[in-house]
């Protein structure tokens, strides 16, 4: 590792995705690159905690299949979510006899899973790893805000926590999507406090982290077709662009929001998408069919997330935020 980057010299590649969302999330672009399109975000279950973990399992077992692998062919599942002790991810684990990682990133968690999962792929402990995260629009505010029930308003600064998930098998060899390189993020925190600000909070964290990224390596913005950050939402990618002009990098013209791609910031979703599974979703599904096309050849995914919790928000604390950048090339 140099200056917080790992480059990966045997080039781990993703050979297989599977990805789920739910009915508003199909509305938008993603819905025609998503493996499964719910009808019900309930998914068929009694709670939305049941339903969030449902899809975690969907799109494990289904980026298995679509390497065309079995269940036992996989070495080690990397997973997280949103929930109190990741327990959608630890549940799903229980279905699968293999080693699990449990990581916890908040809305980072895709990235972070990719980067442990190429880690021991590229050290040569494993050979097949599965990253996957995802979330639960209903979950998610009744954990970190208000129960639905409630029927608060919503501010205009706050943004729409994605219902979905995705998966992505990360092997030693085939055909797919490589993982070249990531730089690891440090948690930073300007002071706010406003739990429906997510966009502020973490914008932070993602100029931290790829300002390092772009300082370590010497690279220039041009040797990536985009620069994709994880649910920053409208407001919080603007303020990621002044951020890095002001350093002296200028990421304008490069830079995407996966969530302002998921919803195509409509009215009722306020700044776009948020939550481990909108960054999961888009990438393992919109973008990572662009770069097997060839549409794309080479992106460096930045998913950002706010650590916050219930407890620390309640005694008014502000809130840390990480991210952590995994460049993709095709």
């Amino acid at each position: 590792m140099k200056n917080q980057t790992i480059y990966f010299k045997k080039q781990p590649r993703i050979i297989a995705t599977s990805t789920i969302a739910g009915t508003k999330e199909c509305e938008g672009v993603i819905g025609r690159y998503v493996e499964v399109a719910l009808s019900d975000d309930m998914y068929g279950e009694t709670t939305f905690e049941k339903a969030e973990c449902k899809m975690l399992s969907k799109v494990i077992d289904g980026a298995i299949t679509n390497a065309g692998l079995k269940r036992d062919e996989v070495d080690m599942l990397v997973s997280g979510d949103l929930l109190n002790q990741i327990i959608s991810a630890s549940f799903a684990a229980r279905d699968y006899s293999v080693p699990f990682l449990g990581v916890y990133g908040a809305c980072s968690t895709m990235a972070e899973s990719l980067a442990v999962a190429a880690t021991m792929v590229d050290g040569g402990y494993c050979k097949r790893v599965v990253a996957a995260t995802g979330s639960h629009f209903a979950s998610a505010e009744r954990q970190y805000r208000y129960p639905l029930e409630l029927g608060c308003t919503r501010p205009p600064q706050s943004q729409w926590t994605v219902t979905g998930a995705g998966g992505a098998l990360v092997a030693d060899r085939g055909e797919g999507v490589k993982i070249t390189a990531a730089t690891l993020g440090k948690v930073v925190d300007y002071g706010i406090t406003d739990v429906n600000n997510m966009g502020a909070a973490m914008a932070p964290a993602a100029a931290d982290t790829i300002l390092t990224h772009f300082r370590t390596t010497g690279e220039d913005i041009t040797a990536y077709d985009l620069i994709v950050t994880g649910d920053l939402g409208a407001l919080g990618s603007r303020i990621l662009k002044d951020l890095t002009w002001e350093k002296g990098l200028d990421i304008g013209e490069n830079h995407v929001d996966c969530g302002e791609i998921i919803y195509n910031v409509i009215e009722d979703e306020y700044q776009g998408g948020s939550g481990a599974g909108c960054s999961a979703v888009v990438l393992n599904s919109y973008l990572y069919s662009k770069m097997m096309s060839g549409n794309l050849k080479r992106i460096l995914f930045v998913a950002t997330g706010a650590l916050l919790s219930t407890v620390s928000s309640g005694q008014g604390e502000s809130i840390p935020c990480i991210a952590h950048a995994v460049v993709l090339e095709r």
